[in-house]
């Protein structure tokens, strides 16, 4: 029952020849990035479908709306932390499944630094097996929920804005929209890259040879997710929507990331999609668009819809994160660059917002760059 990606397709997920003959044909790598042959050690992982080559430590999180269970796991025979993702099949309908089916055949084949890496896909009987690499700092979520409920500091949202836009502009080459850009999808490794997690909302532009520019497809979003969404995603009428929602979701986990809230949280759908067409754009730390003060994002040690978990639960031998390194700022006080990117990222038009390569030379990027320890 156990099969690497690596040398066989997923085939309890029945992936579609024709999905994965246009994804051959037309993804193609950024060539100003390198990509560097996974380690000795991690070679050994990636073609490891051994269910007891792996020994689960604890559960850090939930996801895939709470579907999937995450772990801590050691693979024994090299000593590599991993992470697991465990989902039980017989438990998804035929759009999550699809939704995993799709995560699991793009993660094969796109090759990006700043895209999260699925090392081996395997089944055991109903339950999928996910191993990647582990994050030890888990995700941006679980950063703000643990050490910065008042918002992060400029520079660090800088360092992990320009990650998470370098990861988005890869898939946006390759004609794929990510349709879930949230602090939980955005991750940290232990040296400091960031990914971007969360590929089973993503969709290709790409059908039948052919790169449209738009997409009429609206899937049933998780109301979890959609104080991110773009209002001409949120409309579902005869426009569509394209790549620039995407942007428009990085402009709200700027926001998150700076005010330690998700913005609309607290609202009504209705009432969201009104506010977010009346304009104009808000700021960051626009009050009328934040949970009131009960429902404040608190202090936590759960990882739910994290994509790995919180670092602090791992055991000796790993990074941790020192309270006193990393402090929520004292002033919530931000650069005019900041302002000026999240109301680029927020206008209501989409033909006005930038795309992620003309983000990255943002003035508010182009501050010196901050190492993450």
């Amino acid at each position: 029952d156990c099969f690497c990606t690596s040398r066989t397709q997923v085939e309890s997920l029945r992936p579609e020849k024709q999905s994965e003959t246009s994804i051959r044909q037309y993804l193609v790598d950024e060539p100003t990035l390198s990509w560097s042959r996974p380690s000795t050690r991690a070679s050994e992982v990636l073609c490891s479908t051994n269910v007891s080559h792996y020994e689960l430590q604890v559960e850090i999180g939930r996801g895939f709306d709470n579907l999937t269970s995450v772990h801590l796991a050691r693979h024994t025979p090299t000593g590599t932390l991993v992470t697991i993702k465990i989902t039980n099949l017989e438990n998804c309908n035929e759009e999550r499944l699809k939704a995993l089916q799709k995560a699991v055949i793009l993660s094969h084949f796109f090759r990006h630094p700043n895209i999260t890496t699925y090392w081996t896909v395997f089944t055991v009987g109903s339950w999928l097996w996910v191993i990647s690499p582990f994050m030890a700092y888990g995700s941006a979520s679980q950063l703000l929920r643990t050490y910065f409920p008042e918002g992060m500091s400029e520079t660090l949202i800088r360092n992990i804005l320009f990650g998470a836009v370098r990861g988005l502009n890869y898939l946006h080459q390759n004609g794929c929209i990510h349709r879930s850009i949230k602090a939980s999808h955005i991750l940290i490794s232990g040296d400091g890259l960031v990914t971007l997690s969360g590929l089973s909302h993503l969709h290709s532009l790409v059908k039948h040879g052919q790169r449209h520019r738009a997409v009429y497809d609206f899937p049933q979003f998780s109301t979890s997710v959609q104080p991110w969404l773009s209002p001409e995603l949120l409309r579902q009428d005869l426009h569509g929507y394209n790549v620039k929602s995407d942007i428009y979701s990085v402009g709200i986990t700027a926001c998150e990331l700076a005010s330690g809230q998700v913005p609309f949280q607290d609202m009504h759908r209705t009432q969201m999609l009104l506010q977010k067409l009346k304009g104009p754009p808000y700021s960051p730390l626009d009050i009328s668009i934040f949970p009131q003060s009960e429902s404040r994002m608190k202090n936590s040690q759960s990882g739910v819809d994290s994509g790995i978990g919180e670092s602090v639960l791992v055991s000796s031998g790993t990074h941790t994160v020192n309270s006193d390194r990393l402090h929520t700022p004292s002033s919530k006080t931000f650069s005019p660059a900041f302002f000026s990117l999240v109301q680029l990222c927020l206008q209501q038009d989409p033909e006005k917002r930038p795309s992620a390569s003309s983000l990255l030379s943002h003035v508010f990027f182009k501050q010196p760059y901050f190492e993450f320890l």
